[in-house]
């Protein structure tokens, strides 16, 4: 990676003096020895790679969190270092991605990376290669878990009992009535039916509007135990797919899904992964544009996880959206209850996966299911040169 210095040098190593030369290499060295020392001061891992993923720097702290040997690490590639990162998914020009994984060795972690692009200081869509910042979440989120969430789910559970009660029973009544009063309107006469039968209908649709707002606030707070079963998790996506049918049909919304021809069955609670799966595909096929939307669905798997990734043509997410895009309420439809992500990273977790979300503003969303073929349990690896489990 040229810095402005070296270009510059590179231009004048013809009329360079031997005696310039050698205080040009110690200022180079004593450069690099400074940036060196600065980078293994940080408590966060820091990994310089090239555009093909190659490793060309690891600091301490990076070497800590992935058991990693440094002299083997440079000039190896990331995907052969730490297992279960799939550089060609990962490393696309101009994308930031940010997610959270968890490694067993050479101690149970939670972690979380922010991979960023060093594009040319010229502005041009030249990629030098990226930098990968790797934090150690692990007491920071058991800690912010532990009380925030809880704190929160238990006032939310507290106020759901109240909310069943005081919203529920009124909404039954109402629905009850409007029935009752569908059936007299039926003895009218036609020409004074039209504008009641309307007016009716109008409130019907709103009770079903507040009920799955209620349904769907309760299925958010209240704490569950997955069933799981052995399931075939592209038959679930067609299935959740087909669901959407006629809305995807009214906006001329295409929708293609790759799968292995054969795969594994996935131990999952069937009737929770589809609302998953449906509510993702639906947030997907609302920031399309009418007639000219596709999503994309490919379900794929490895020795460690199964993967579910949704991956949409639309208007994207702002950095400014992706910072609180789980917090509850927070929303930009209109119509939205702000609820949906957070249900479905709720039962993602129950299941021992995570859930990563990467996207740019005007390109694009794309949605990636982690989750892992077996339970976790803490297993302890070889030495320091062998790779991880993610």
């Amino acid at each position: 990676m040229k810095s402005a210095f070296l270009e510059k040098l590179v231009t004048r190593l013809d009329r360079v003096e031997p005696g310039e030369v050698q205080q040009i290499v110690t200022r180079l060295i004593r450069e690099k020895g400074f940036l060196e020392k600065v980078f293994e001061a940080l408590r966060e891992g820091v990994i310089i790679l090239d555009p093909q993923g190659v490793i060309g720097f690891v600091n301490g702290a990076a070497c800590r969190f992935f058991g990693l040997d440094p002299e083997r690490a440079v000039g190896s590639s990331i995907s052969s270092q730490v297992r279960g990162l799939d550089w060609e998914t990962l490393g696309r020009p101009g994308k930031t991605v940010s997610r959270d994984l968890e490694v067993f060795y050479p101690e149970n972690r939670q972690l979380n990376f922010y991979l960023s692009p060093i594009s040319e200081q010229d502005g041009t869509d030249g990629n030098l290669g990226f930098v990968m910042l790797v934090r150690d979440i692990t007491r920071t989120r058991a800690e912010a878990e532990e009380t925030m969430e809880s704190e929160r789910l238990n006032a939310l559970t507290l106020l759901a009992a109240g909310v069943a009660h005081e919203i529920g029973n009124p909404l039954n009544s109402l629905d009850i009535h409007l029935q009752l009063l569908g059936r007299k309107f039926r003895k009218l006469p036609p020409g004074d039916r039209g504008p009641l039968e309307e007016n009716l209908a109008t409130a019907r649709e709103e009770i079903s509007r507040l009920d799955a707002i209620l349904r769907q606030f309760l299925q958010a707070v209240r704490p569950t135990v997955p069933r799981r079963e052995r399931v075939d998790l592209k038959e679930l996506v067609d299935a959740s797919v087909a669901l959407l049918g006629p809305e995807l049909g009214s906006r001329n919304i295409t929708v293609e899904v790759n799968a292995p021809s054969s795969m594994p069955l996935a131990l999952v609670d069937g009737v929770q992964f589809q609302q998953v799966i449906y509510n993702l595909v639906r947030n997907a096929y609302q920031a399309l544009p009418a007639g000219d939307g596709r999503i994309t669905i490919r379900v794929a798997f490895n020795d460690f996880e199964h993967r579910i990734v949704i991956e949409d043509n639309g208007s994207g997410i702002s950095p400014e959206t992706m910072g609180a895009i789980f917090e509850p309420y927070r929303t930009t439809k209109s119509a939205g209850s702000g609820l949906g992500l957070l249900i479905v990273r709720r039962i993602i977790r129950e299941h021992g996966g995570e859930i990563s979300i990467e996207s740019e503003a005007g390109e694009g969303t794309r949605v990636a299911i982690h989750l892992p073929r077996a339970e976790r349990p803490v297993r302890l690896l070889g030495g320091p040169e062998s790779v991880i489990d993610l």
